[in-house]
């Protein structure tokens, strides 16, 4: 693991050797060290006090953080990676403050034909960050547009800079979303909404997708990636086999019956009664002290 970068925060803030980094706004958002893989359109990093929460950057800027193929498989493989990494609680994804991602990169895909996309199962790979186990947290500044917007909507909770904007234009290239976007935007948004901008390929506000429900908190642009990484850092305090659990259990609404939910729900709480965590956290809630978690 790489130094950890703080000699330009002590500079820029005016601090003495030996106190405590904290969060800045504008020049450095994050307290950080980077990551020993080195990756051509990612950054991976390991954010927070604690060291616990992992940053991937998306790292295409002269593209908008186009999504092309080779993105999407070292995005596949750091977040794999930062998943088994048992000090890791929780992953912040997020882009640069004029795009989170403008879309699928479409110089990639023009000539492919109808052949080649059902023989290769086109974008089959693209959704692997919903099959790991920890949350991982959109941090969405400027445009998260088809592509940016599905890989945004795979994550589990989005948070929007306030001149961020989401849409689905597909339908302006003749062609519709492929990784979601007809879907998971319906799920969250309804039909209504989702057909809207399906269909026009128009473009909605940070504040327009939080009534929606699309993001869940707005922050300045420049705040936005320190605020996802608080976020990450409360949620990585607790028992990362308990998060998964919560996790899988919220998302198991999005793919069942209501009936069929309840009972999924009901025997993952009664799961919780068989782990460590649970008699540890119960047990430090009667007795008035923080719980010490062992993630078993």
């Amino acid at each position: 693991m790489a130094t950890i970068r703080v000699g330009q925060i002590l500079f820029n803030k005016g601090l003495q050797i030996g106190q405590k980094p904290q969060y800045f706004a504008r020049n450095v958002k994050y307290y950080c060290c980077q990551a020993e893989q080195n990756y051509e359109f990612i950054k991976v990093e390991i954010a927070g006090e604690k060291k616990n929460v992992g940053l991937v950057t998306l790292n295409r800027p002269k593209a908008l953080n186009a999504l092309c193929n080779k993105l999407m498989t070292e995005l596949n493989n750091a977040v794999n990676k930062l998943d088994t990494n048992d000090s890791i609680g929780a992953i912040v994804l997020t882009g640069s403050e004029k795009a989170f991602a403008a879309g699928a990169d479409i110089k990639e895909m023009q000539n492919n034909t109808y052949s080649q996309t059902m023989r290769g199962n086109f974008l089959a790979s693209w959704d692997a960050i919903t099959r790991i186990s920890k949350p991982v947290i959109a941090a969405v500044n400027g445009y998260a547009l088809g592509g940016g917007c599905e890989l945004a909507m795979m994550c589990d909770i989005i948070y929007a800079g306030n001149k961020a904007k989401f849409g689905q234009p597909e339908i302006i290239i003749g062609t519709i979303p492929g990784a979601g976007g007809t879907q998971r935007l319906t799920r969250v948004i309804g039909k209504s909404k989702a057909m809207e901008m399906v269909l026009t390929g128009g473009q909605i506000t940070a504040e327009e997708a939080e009534k929606c429900g699309l993001v869940s908190k707005i922050f300045p642009a420049e705040k936005l990636v320190a605020e996802a990484i608080k976020l990450g850092e409360v949620i990585a305090s607790h028992s990362q086999l308990i998060v998964s659990m919560a996790k899988e259990s919220v998302n198991t609404a999005y793919e069942t019956t209501l009936k069929e939910g309840l009972h999924f729900e009901k025997r993952m709480f009664h799961g919780t009664f068989a782990t460590g965590d649970r008699k540890e956290g119960m047990s430090a809630f009667v007795e008035k002290r923080q719980p010490n978690f062992t993630n078993q």
